[in-house]
């Protein structure tokens, strides 16, 4: 099949159109007995293990698509200028930075999930159901234990330690206007220094040589020293912008697994994050929507959750792997902020600190 072909019978399925002959589609019984399909647009750090998409399907009937769409900001971004012709049926990935430009933009419609009472009340902020917990974590600065160990440096802990000269060029950190983990660690330092200390903050960092790329996957796995146990490390910043659950995946891919995480959690630089789906506003298999967002918070889902996305399920009957348990941290006082502040201030805040580190 040539490459015009290709691509055409590609966007004829995307479109959900019946299935041209020439694309190998006329087999109507084939055709007819192949599961329908409800597609869930997301970020590109989502991951489910196969057999818990298969178990979705067998009980349903609905083959789950799975559409990334860059980053958290960005996926978000793009379902914005689709509003009513959206990608697909469901979104997973919105967060609690971002939830009320998603909402405020219409792109959600209401569905009150079964088993929504086993999520805590505190999650769910929503009251009109537009969208539903599903995870939450920590955005923490990381660091490279090799990296300090061999400079005999103890590693920083605080917003405070890291303005200090002695982790001068060290740090990397997401763009805020694109990455929700830097716009996290962003609103963070908001929560901090409050409206008038922030912006002097990043000035600090600006002159300590803080570094900025795009997204997560730059940050992490191309700009930091201690990505994927230290072996497949591109970059050469020891501090990055991640996740306090993000040691345990260092040990899952290190060979062999070590019996310590090679990296660890600045506990002093965390901003908490809660992470949300909902049905699209004009998803064409509503129904297949609406089951996909029960199984989500199904206690089947949750508990895969963690060591696929490297998150803390949000339901109160989801068990934690060894492995998290083990290598990851619980952080007791994160910055938190309303979302109402987050709402009022969060573009305010973009263009500024784009202005201010950017420039």
């Amino acid at each position: 099949m040539n490459t015009q072909k290709t691509a055409a019978c590609a966007l004829v399925a995307a479109l959900g159109i019946t299935t041209l002959a020439a694309c190998g589609g006329s087999d109507k019984g084939a055709e007819s007995r192949a599961p329908k399909s409800v597609t869930l647009v997301s970020h590109d750090s989502f991951n489910a293990s196969k057999e818990v998409l298969a178990e979705f399907t067998q009980k349903t009937g609905f083959k789950v698509n799975v559409l990334k769409s860059g980053d958290a900001g960005e996926a978000v971004n793009k379902e914005i200028l689709t509003k009513g012709s959206p990608q697909g049926d469901v979104f997973f990935g919105v967060d609690n930075t971002l939830l009320s430009r998603a909402l405020d933009n219409g792109i959600f419609v209401p569905y009150e999930a079964k088993g929504l009472d086993r999520i805590p009340a505190e999650l769910r902020v929503d009251k009109e159901h537009r969208v539903t917990p599903i995870d939450s974590g920590d955005i923490c600065v990381n660091y490279d234990k090799k990296y300090f160990a061999d400079k005999k440096l103890t590693p920083p802990q605080s917003f405070d330690d890291l303005a200090k000269p002695e982790y001068k060029n060290l740090l990397v950190v997401e763009n805020p206007e694109r990455s929700s983990p830097g716009l996290g660690f962003m609103l963070g330092t908001a929560a901090r220094y409050g409206d008038a200390g922030w912006q002097d903050y990043w000035k600090k960092l600006k002159a300590n040589g803080v570094k900025t790329v795009d997204s997560w996957e730059l940050a992490y796995n191309q700009e930091f020293s201690g990505s994927a146990g230290g072996k497949k490390a591109k970059g050469d910043r020891p501090l990055v912008v991640s996740y306090a659950s993000s040691p345990p995946v260092e040990v899952l891919y290190s060979e062999p697994q070590p019996k310590e995480a090679p990296t660890g959690v600045s506990t002093g630089t965390c901003f908490r994050q809660t992470e949300f789906a909902g049905l699209l506003n004009g998803a064409k298999n509503p129904e297949g929507g609406k089951l996909l967002i029960d199984f989500l918070i199904s206690k089947k889902f949750q508990d895969d959750m963690p060591l696929q996305m490297f998150v803390n399920p949000v339901t109160e009957d989801a068990t934690l792997p060894a492995l998290f348990t083990q290598h990851g941290v619980v952080i007791d006082k994160p910055q938190t902020m309303a979302p109402a502040k987050i709402a009022e201030k969060r573009d305010q805040w973009i263009q500024q600190w784009s202005s201010l580190v950017l420039k």
